[in-house]
C-alpha cells in the first residue's frame, strides 16, 4: 500500500515538471526507475516489515474462527454445568423423597389378614350384668338345636360354670357392679351353645335390658390371683352390648387378634339376631319380664390381623448411597469442569496478552 501511494505520488510530480519545464530538464530528470528502487528498498533492507504484514493478515483472519471456537466450548461447558446441577437437584430430591417415603411406611404400617381354620376356641369369657334380674337357666347345646321351653320364668337346671365378682367400674364414677362371668362355648365343630333366661320384675321401668361383655379367656379370669383388678381391666379394653327383654337374642362371635407393633389385642366381633317371645304365661305371671340370650361361634375361623411394616431400611440405604454417590460424582465433574475453564480462560488471557505485545 505504501510502495503503491509512493508511486502515484511520483508520477505526478513528474508529470507537473514535464508540463512546467519542458524538454530541457528532460535529461537531468530522475528515472522512474530511481524512485522505483528507492521505495522498495527499505521492504528489501527491513525484513520485518513483511512479517508484521504476515502476522497482520493472520490476525484479522484467525481471531473470528478462534473467537468461534472458544464460544462454543464456552457454551457447552455452560450447558454441561446446569445439566449436572439439574441431576443434583435431581437427585437431592429422590434422597428426600426416599428419606419421607422410608418414615412415612415406618409410621404407617400396612394391615395384613390372615384366617387360621381350627376345631375348637378357647372358652371365653362372657360377663353379664343382669342388675335385680335373676337367672333362671344356662344350659349347653350342640348342632344349633334349642329345646322347647318348659316352665318358662320359673328356675331350672343350670349346668354352666358361673363364678361371681364383685368391683368397682374403671371410670369416673367407679361404681360397685356385680357380674356373673360365664364360661363360653368352645367346640366350633359341633356347633356347640349356651343358652340362658333370666327373669326380672319390670313394673317400675319402661325399657328392660342386660349388658354383657365378651373376653378372650375364661381361664385368665380363674387364673388371676385379683378377680377384681382383672374385671375391671377388662371393662376398661373391651367394650360392652345387651340384650332386651321379650326377646331371644343370638349372639354369633368371632374372634380377631390383632398383632401390633409391640404388643398383641384382642377383641371380639359378633353378629346378632332378635326374635320375639310369646309369652303364652297366665296374665298374672306376666309382670315378671323374661330375658333369653344365645351365644355361639359364627365359624371355624379366626381371624389375625397383623401390622407389617413395609419400610425396608436396607433398599433405602442402598438408594441414598447411589444418590449420594451421584451426587459426589457431580460435584467432582463440576470442580474438574470449573477447573478447566479456568485453565482454559488463562490460555486465552495468555495468547491474547502475546497477540497485544507483537502489535506492540
Amino acid at each position: 500500500m505504501l510502495r503503491k501511494g509512493r508511486s502515484l505520488s511520483y508520477q505526478e510530480f513528474n508529470d507537473d515538471d514535464d508540463e512546467g519545464g519542458g524538454d530541457e530538464d528532460e535529461g537531468n530528470a530522475p528515472s522512474p526507475v530511481f524512485f522505483d528502487d528507492v521505495t522498495e528498498d527499505p521492504e528489501h533492507e527491513n525484513p520485518d516489515s513483511s512479517i508484521s504484514q504476515t502476522q497482520d493478515d493472520v490476525r484479522w483472519t484467525n481471531p473470528p474462527m478462534r473467537f468461534s471456537k472458544t464460544c462454543l466450548k464456552n457454551f457447552f461447558t455452560v450447558v454441561l454445568i446446569f445439566i449436572y446441577l439439574l441431576l443434583t437437584a435431581v437427585a437431592a430430591f429422590l434422597a428426600y423423597q426416599t428419606i419421607s417415603d422410608f418414615l412415612e411406611k415406618l409410621n404407617n404400617p400396612v394391615m395384613s389378614v390372615i384366617y387360621k381354620e381350627v376345631d375348637s376356641f378357647s372358652s371365653p369369657g362372657i360377663a353379664l350384668y343382669p342388675g335385680k334380674a335373676q337367672l333362671l337357666s344356662c344350659k349347653h347345646h350342640y348342632h344349633d338345636y334349642i329345646p322347647p321351653l318348659v316352665d318358662p320364668g320359673k328356675p331350672q337346671e343350670v349346668d354352666c360354670n358361673i363364678k361371681e365378682v364383685t368391683y368397682f367400674g374403671p371410670f369416673a364414677n367407679e361404681t360397685e357392679k356385680k357380674a356373673l362371668v360365664v364360661r363360653g362355648p368352645s367346640d366350633v365343630r359341633n356347633k356347640e351353645l349356651i343358652f340362658m333366661q333370666f327373669s326380672r320384675n319390670e313394673t317400675e321401668e319402661d325399657f328392660s335390658a342386660i349388658n354383657y361383655m365378651l373376653f378372650a379367656k375364661f381361664s385368665d379370669l380363674t387364673d388371676s390371683a385379683n378377680k377384681s383388678e382383672f374385671m375391671r381391666d377388662c371393662e376398661r379394653n373391651y367394650s360392652m352390648w345387651t340384650f332386651s327383654g321379650g326377646f331371644r337374642t343370638w349372639v354369633k362371635m368371632s374372634l380377631l387378634t390383632t398383632s401390633g407393633v409391640k404388643n398383641e389385642a384382642v377383641e371380639f366381633r359378633q353378629e346378632s339376631s332378635v326374635v320375639k317371645f310369646n309369652d303364652k304365661r297366665p296374665e298374672g305371671a306376666q309382670t315378671d319380664q323374661l330375658y333369653f340370650a344365645v351365644f355361639e361361634w359364627r365359624d371355624p375361623f379366626m381371624q389375625e390381623i397383623r401390622l407389617i411394616v413395609t419400610a425396608n431400611a436396607w433398599s433405602s440405604i442402598a438408594i441414598l448411597c447411589g444418590v449420594f454417590m451421584a451426587l459426589f460424582k457431580a460435584a467432582n465433574f463440576a470442580k474438574l469442569t470449573i477447573k478447566w475453564t479456568i485453565k482454559m480462560r488463562k490460555r486465552h488471557l495468555r495468547n491474547k496478552a502475546r497477540e497485544l505485545n507483537h502489535v506492540t
